[in-house]
């Protein structure tokens, strides 16, 4: 196993994780707080990517359009929450599906009507082009080392949000127990939408950082919603720490199975099995992980803590 490819392929595994963690983040919000099944998340990181798309053409520079669509998408995630989810929270989790489901389609066909069916793909700067060499032969794509400092600053600023502030008291409340927060008098639509919209910020940051490298596409948020799912079910639904080290985990896992499960695999069989069953099992080997752990500990590795 060549030693620099393993470095590289770490490192796009830790990509991975930090975008799924974004993404995970505020689904695991909306659903351990809300309770609310939210399958619509995906077409919030799709909507991200297509508003940085635009600002990044008409302000002529991609960080400056980050920033300004971060706001945009947290005023999209305040509307939807009200216009969607509001009438829904008192519903089963079944009318939360058919109703997300319903506004994934309504989504896709407001953006194919407003951007067209085609893709955009959205440009860097000169600076965010090149490659930064760490040892040997070992180069890593200047951008995919901004996206892992984007997303660990995301999460350290998270972590600090939901430990470290009153926002941060009453989401961890109301995780833990929404009847009592509602009981003390904290104003608890306030804080869904509050929730709804730092979730939609989060799922739309991912899309944006992820522009550039697949261009942002109608029906982008479809695959990475079902593995979000698969992070927050590991992780613990409503446990921030929990989707954070599974998004880690299930990133790196799904890297480095897809580049060396065909290696490992050569152990123990012929290299013509091998290299027919790898990419079948490397592709099911996240799902394997979510099915053992719903097996062993169905509340998660790392459940928040419910008194």
């Amino acid at each position: 196993m060549d030693l620099s490819l393993l470095v590289i392929q770490m490192l796009n595994g830790l990509q991975l994780g930090l975008l799924l963690f974004l993404v995970a983040s505020g689904l695991t919000l909306v659903f351990g707080i809300l309770d609310f099944v939210n399958l619509a998340h995906g077409a919030l990181y799709m909507l991200g990517a297509f508003f940085c798309a635009t600002l990044t053409f008409a302000l002529g520079n991609f960080l400056l359009a980050v920033f300004v669509s971060i706001p945009i998408m947290a005023a999209v995630g305040w509307v939807l929450e009200r216009v969607l989810a509001r009438p829904l929270y008192a519903r089963d989790h079944l009318d939360h599906v058919l109703g997300t489901f319903g506004a994934i389609l309504v989504i896709d066909t407001l953006v194919h009507l407003i951007w067209g069916p085609e893709g955009i793909q959205v440009p860097l700067p000169d600076y965010l082009e090149g490659q930064v060499p760490l040892w040997g032969d070992v180069v890593v794509p200047t951008f995919r080392l901004l996206i892992i400092g984007a997303g660990l600053g995301a999460a350290g600023l998270l972590f600090w949000l939901v430990n470290y502030t009153r926002l941060g008291m009453l989401i961890r409340a109301g995780a833990s127990n929404r009847t009592m927060v509602s009981a003390l008098g904290i104003n608890i639509e306030m804080l869904f939408a509050l929730v709804f919209a730092l979730g939609a910020a989060l799922a739309g940051l991912a899309g944006m950082l992820i522009a550039p490298i697949t261009e942002a596409s109608i029906g982008m948020g479809n695959n990475i919603i079902i593995t979000a799912f698969v992070v927050i079910i590991v992780g613990g639904i409503g446990s921030m720490k929990g989707a954070f080290i599974a998004a880690l985990l299930i990133g790196l896992i799904d890297t480095l199975g897809r580049s060396f499960l065909d290696d490992i695999f050569k152990f123990a069989m012929s290299t013509e099995a091998a290299e027919t069953s790898a990419p079948a099992v490397s592709a099911m080997l996240i799902y394997i992980i979510m099915a053992a752990v719903l097996a062993f500990r169905p509340q998660g590795l790392f459940p928040p803590k419910v008194r």
